[in-house]
């Protein structure tokens, strides 16, 4: 078997002429990859007389060595230097089409962003609840239509209890918790996602709701009604129009539905709100001569309509980029 002296010298020329490092890995297969002549020499061996097998590979391993160190030098230049690649600069860049802020995600962060200046606090609560805690805790009666199957998903479980499992139908759960938990006075945010069998152009299964509460003493309707006043015009960032009326929450007492004058559409429910009931601060073991409180809980998505000028709440979940992009900053 004859071995090329010039084969060394054969890689140095080439490699002055290569640019980039795709040509020089592709240079490199050809002198040691396996089609390469030092690769078949190699294979070669097992067929040579024992006399020179010996000599051969030690030459060859001699000058594998060699291209294997002139190849590493060329390489640590191309990658010290640069690729030395000609740049056309009047090509097109490559677009990305990066994600963003879901609309969603941007209301909820500002109605939170409103309220954490005035030392509410942020608590997260149970999606899947016991009837005690989004019912009954809160002052629901036995026969309430909210606890029937056609209003609330219900749960089959294994684990024995004589409690009912739910998929909660509002954030007001979180309250409940709280208050058990937490020394008063307290002031909380519960921002989440619940459920209710219910679907059409304004209304989810699924959607976001945040509850707010105060737990104070000399707490009064005048400041519940003040302070949402002031949310809702700083959130639209204009004067509003806002009217309470009178309304029924079992968990309330007064309670009220907020609304607001919106241009052409008139006055547009917002939100709900009260005083908390006497009997919700009792099961918690709040001290009702010391310490009264109000409530209010408003649907994310609701306000991401009126904000954004959107007709059918399912846009925001539809996964259509034509929409969800033109929310982008």
């Amino acid at each position: 078997m004859q071995i090329p002296q010039d084969l060394i010298e054969t890689a140095k020329l080439e490699l002055r002429s290569v640019n980039t490092q795709a040509e020089f890995f592709q240079l490199r297969a050809r002198f040691l990859g396996k089609k390469s002549f030092i690769h078949k020499s190699f294979q070669k061996l097992k067929d040579l007389d024992p006399s020179e097998k010996a000599s051969i590979a030690k030459d060859l391993n001699e000058l594998k060595n060699n291209l294997n160190k002139l190849f590493e030098n060329s390489l640590r230049d191309i990658d010290i230097n640069g690729s030395r690649d000609n740049i056309d600069v009047s090509l097109p860049e490559d677009l990305y089409d990066l994600g963003s802020e879901h609309p969603i995600s941007k209301i909820l962060n500002k109605v939170i962003e409103y309220f954490i200046p005035l030392n509410f606090q942020i608590f997260s609560g149970n999606e899947i609840e016991t009837d005690y805690y989004n019912f009954e805790a809160l002052n629901f009666s036995e026969n309430h239509p909210a606890r029937q199957m056609h209003d609330t998903f219900y749960l089959k479980s294994n684990i024995k209890s004589n409690r009912d499992f739910l998929l909660r139908t509002h954030t007001s759960n979180t309250q409940i918790h709280c208050m058990l938990k937490e020394t008063m006075p307290l002031y909380m945010l519960s921002p989440g996602r619940v459920y209710r069998c219910d679907s059409d152009n304004t209304h989810l299964p699924m959607f976001t709701q945040i509850e707010g509460l105060v737990v104070d003493e000399e707490v009064t309707f005048g400041d519940l009604k003040g302070l949402l006043i002031d949310f809702l015009e700083n959130f639209f960032n204009q004067k509003m129009e806002v009217r309470f009326r009178p309304s029924y929450f079992p968990f309330t007492e007064p309670s009220a539905e907020v609304d607001i004058k919106f241009g052409k559409k008139g006055w547009l429910e917002i939100l709900g709100c009260g005083m908390i009931h006497p009997n919700v601060l009792n099961g918690c073991n709040v001290n009702t001569k010391k310490f009264r409180g109000f409530a209010f809980g408003m649907g994310i998505e609701r306000l991401a309509m009126l904000y954004y000028g959107v007709d059918d709440i399912r846009d925001f979940y539809s996964s259509n980029l034509d929409f969800l992009n033109q929310f982008k900053p």
